[in-house]
């Protein structure tokens, strides 16, 4: 539903792309599946995408909450450059309502520009630059709902060699889809569960459009792509889900993606869920494999084993991790085993 602008609010805001006019003067973002439909002064559910004299303006553009150097593991990206840090930064806002966020402070905050920090496209490359990350990540909450600034962002970074990472939902409108990840040279999806009555209960959003767009990410093949599965004790940690997730996966993008298993924390407005138990984590990871999955994981626990990427092949250690620090690293050029030179699907080069 959208939401009245905050009065008092009304600093220059750079204008938006995807949306249409509608006869009676109001415009419909085209963004993400919301589709929402905003008279004048109106923001979107996402509250950064507003309707501001007939004309469609980002609020978040050129802002941030504050940029980070961490891990590219972190993302979590296990097959794209590892071992490397990523500069990381995310604006305000979100176009879902997770109850279990982890990241609400922001995902749910206003873009009026209180504490937060503005660039330019050139000035973030020039910081990732500066610390020696070779890759900049669009995270903490979802880049979709300011994709304007991500693509900027990327172009400028590609211009000058640095690689993008976009951590997202994946609920965003086909028409938008390939401009934003045109730009983008790895992404990780999270996939939050696989029954539509988790997406609108849990989510207030559809599962249809984020298996659309990860289908679509496994056709194309320019994007890395690597898919997260956060285990909710209780709501989607069932077993014959976790399989037909797992089996989906490899049938529609490939038993090379890498699938993650993450532990749930108690959050927002999800306190009364316990941790997810590791056992739990293992199982997932077990019924994965068993799918057919080549490279299943296991995160937000210490887990050597469940962190360590095998060859598929010989089933040689390659890669291994301490939660998200990478300890040693086998791969030869290319991504190949030394052992048996099997080549490990990702993206290894910098």
């Amino acid at each position: 539903m959208p939401i009245l602008a905050e009065p008092g609010r009304r600093a220059p805001a750079p204008p938006a792309r995807f949306f249409e006019r509608e006869g009676d003067g109001r415009l419909r973002c085209t963004l993400c599946p919301r589709e929402c439909l905003l008279g004048d002064g109106q923001a979107g559910f996402c509250s950064v995408r507003e309707n501001r004299g007939g004309e469609m303006v980002l609020l978040a553009y050129g802002k941030s909450t504050g940029f980070a150097v961490d891990p590219v593991e972190k993302k979590p990206l296990y097959h794209f450059l590892p071992g490397t840090e990523v500069l990381s930064f995310g604006t305000v806002g979100c176009n879902l309502g997770c109850r279990f966020c982890q990241n609400w402070n922001i995902s749910k905050a206003r873009a009026s520009g209180q504490g937060m920090r503005t660039s330019t496209p050139a000035q973030v490359v020039d910081l990732a630059v500066a610390e020696g990350c070779p890759s900049i990540a669009f995270t903490y909450n979802d880049p979709i709902i300011w994709a304007e600034w991500a693509i900027d962002v990327a172009r400028e970074a590609r211009r000058r060699g640095v690689r993008t990472v976009f951590v997202t939902s994946g609920f965003v409108e086909e028409r938008a889809r390939e401009e934003i990840f045109s730009w983008m040279d790895a992404a990780n999806v999270d996939l939050k569960a696989f029954t539509e009555d988790f997406y609108a209960k849990a989510t207030l959003s559809h599962l249809a459009p984020v298996l659309e767009t990860l289908e679509w990410l496994a056709r194309g093949g320019k994007v890395w792509t690597e898919v997260t599965n956060l285990l909710i004790p209780g709501l989607n940690d069932d077993p014959g889900e976790t399989r037909r997730l797992s089996e989906w996966v490899g049938a529609h993008m490939g038993p090379d993606t890498p699938l993650h298993f993450s532990a749930f924390h108690p959050a927002w407005k999800m306190q009364d869920r316990p941790p997810t138990p590791p056992a739990t984590l293992a199982g997932a990871r077990r019924i994965a494999r068993e799918a057919g999955l080549r490279h299943v994981y296991t995160g937000n626990v210490h887990d050597p084993e469940g962190q360590t990427t095998r060859c598929p092949g010989c089933a040689a250690v390659l890669v291994v991790r301490d939660w998200n620090a990478v300890r040693a690293n086998r791969l030869g050029p290319g991504g190949a085993c030394p052992d048996c030179r099997e080549r490990i699907a990702g993206r290894f080069e910098i």
